[in-house]
């Protein structure tokens, strides 16, 4: 199970302070009272950013873990949200689709770039409808594009930022923003969403 990390660092200052190290995790989700034996169980890499690792705990009667994500990297997807941002923003201007995927990703076949490009699009289009749901009376006449909600909050990059503000709703929201598997309130499965588009490329936008 993903969890939030508060740490206000760009991907970059997270690898290079290892901030990892700082995560604490004072109580288990699924015991809250304690008593369960909550432990500390090292870390996983990430493959993007080089270098980042998160920290996770482990709770043996509930078989589960919890890692600690920190508020700039993607769930679920390579990279920071920042990226992923730039990636959304760059279709929203765009001619089309097609001509930001081509453009994002030289280094592979369009097919494979639309499938990429438009996977990162389709979430963060769902997280800011669900997100103008949520709280209507802030968000209401939004449109679901970044270009929008920067605007309105002043802020860029403002997918970090809306981590923080949808804090209570993460596992609500689908990845990269949020922690959810699924695309959100009655959207299709994470399988149903993902089979179509085939695996992710190996590499990564220049």
């Amino acid at each position: 199970m993903q969890l939030r990390f508060q740490t206000g660092l760009t991907s970059e200052e997270y690898v290079s302070r290892e901030a990892w190290r700082e995560a604490r995790l004072e109580r288990c989700p699924l015991h809250p009272g304690g008593g369960c034996g909550l432990a500390r169980h090292g870390t996983y890499e990430r493959m993007d950013p080089p270098g980042a690792r998160v920290a996770r705990w482990r709770c043996p009667p509930g078989h589960c873990t919890f890692s600690l994500l920190p508020d700039c990297l993607a769930a679920r997807l390579p990279g920071a949200l920042a990226e992923v941002e730039t990636v959304v923003a760059a279709v929203e201007s765009a001619a089309s689709l097609e001509a930001a995927a081509d453009a994002l990703r030289p280094d592979i076949e369009l097919p494979g770039a639309i499938r990429w490009t438009r996977r990162r699009v389709q979430r963060i289009s769902t997280t800011l409808h669900v997100l103008r749901g949520l709280d209507p009376e802030r968000f209401a006449g939004w449109p679901a594009t970044v270009s929008a909600w920067r605007a309105g909050l002043g802020l860029e990059p403002v997918l970090p930022a809306l981590r923080v503000i949808a804090a209570d709703h993460l596992h609500e929201l689908p990845a990269p923003l949020g922690f959810s598997n699924r695309l959100a309130h009655g959207g299709e499965s994470h399988h149903v969403f993902q089979h179509p588009t085939g695996p992710d490329p190996p590499q990564h936008p220049r």
